[in-house]
């Protein structure tokens, strides 16, 4: 396709459905946030009034703790004088004891399942505020995302006019786009969302199993509970650790790989991630810090999803006047040769690398996996 025959006006129709779709996620993850909040205030007045029922037991106890005694005390004293007593006065004073020491026994059982009760809600109420903490974080991040969508690919469509190389690539960073956004609804949609709907749901169920069979079935029901929302808070940290890691602006390059590779294998099983900084741990300009993060995650999911690597090797090494990051994976490599012109990834990561004044080198045999060189000055 020459470059005369791109439709402008069909880029920014696709970069408008973008942004909606994106803003619609936005708002899905908006009501999850007032959804727990609510959830939240329902948990905490419940927690009230089940720290005023263990207060209330407890007195019930003291007094049936008192009252026990005294009848056990009378229950001694008509045993030894039997011959004095009459055969109910016996009666009564040994059902007396009785009684009181079954009301006092089900006191204490019922003062252990308020108190069983409480710490649960306690748990739940800190896994909600924790839900809160991270939907109100994924907003923000999936913010960055509109501005970009807004502003930084809007510039994309101004270099489609200088070459069709830019224009190929363009519109391939566009699909690229859209189809990680739509990825990113229907992973919002699928999972977080899903599983705090699954979450209300269990919680009514948990009330009324307590009520119809008991206080044992209800805590199995409230661990099943438990898992459910940790689930949904690893998901969550998954969709932001996507997006961009917070800690990229915060502690920098370094701890941030060391953070994402981590967090990667842990994602995957099979396959080890070894990170090793032999340079300097120090702060960098945002320009250098995103892109070269971005240039390691790129080479990770390569090697994951199309080299089927078992063991990664992440090395970056940071100089006065240089960076060099070297990516080596033991995957079943590819022909040089023979690579496809134009891959998208190869081609992206070597536009990130120019951008620096870098240079990137790739060596790769089939069978015998993969190593990625990037070397980039450091202006001072």
């Amino acid at each position: 396709m020459s470059l005369k025959k791109i439709n402008t006006k069909m880029l920014d129709l696709i970069l408008e459905k973008m942004v909606e779709t994106v803003d619609h996620s936005k708002d899905e993850i908006f009501q999850i946030g007032e959804q727990c909040r609510n959830d939240f205030e329902d948990l905490n007045n419940e927690l009230l009034e089940v720290k005023e029922m263990v207060v209330k037991v407890i007195d019930e106890g003291d007094d049936l703790t008192r009252k026990s005694r005294l009848a056990r005390l009378r229950l001694s004293e008509v045993s030894k004088h039997f011959q004095t007593y009459s055969e109910d006065q016996v009666r009564e004073a040994y059902e007396a004891a009785h009684d009181l020491q079954m009301k006092l026994s089900m006191n204490r059982q019922l003062e252990k399942q308020l108190r069983d009760r409480r710490d649960e809600l306690q748990r739940r109420l800190q896994s909600l505020g924790d839900t809160i903490d991270r939907a109100e974080h994924l907003c923000t991040q999936i913010s960055v995302v509109l501005n970009y969508l807004n502003s930084d690919l809007r510039q994309v469509n101004e270099a489609l006019e200088d070459a069709k190389q830019r224009q190929d690539f363009g519109l391939q960073i566009i699909e690229a786009q859209e189809e990680e956004r739509k990825r990113l609804s229907r992973e919002i949609h699928d999972g977080p969302a899903q599983m705090m709907a699954n979450v209300l749901m269990r919680s009514d169920l948990i009330d009324r199993v307590y009520r119809e069979k008991g206080s044992e079935e209800a805590i199995k029901e409230i661990r099943d509970l438990k898992k459910m929302v940790r689930s949904a808070l690893y998901e969550v940290r998954r969709i932001i650790y996507d997006l961009r890691p917070m800690a990229l602006d915060d502690l920098g390059l370094i701890p941030t790989l060391r953070k994402y590779l981590s967090t990667i294998e842990e994602y995957n099983h099979k396959t080890s991630i070894q990170f090793v900084n032999i340079g300097l741990d120090i702060r960098l300009p945002s320009k250098y810090e995103v892109a070269l993060f971005r240039l390691v995650q790129e080479c990770v999911q390569n090697a994951l999803k199309h080299a089927e690597s078992t063991h990664i090797q992440v090395k970056v090494e940071v100089k006065k006047d240089k960076i060099t990051v070297v990516v080596k994976d033991n995957g079943k490599g590819f022909d040089i040769e023979t690579q496809k012109t134009g891959s998208f990834g190869i081609m992206g990561m070597k536009e990130r690398v120019d951008l620096l004044e870098g240079d990137i080198t790739i060596d790769s045999k089939l069978g015998a996996g993969t190593v990625v060189l990037i070397q980039v000055p450091l202006n001072k």
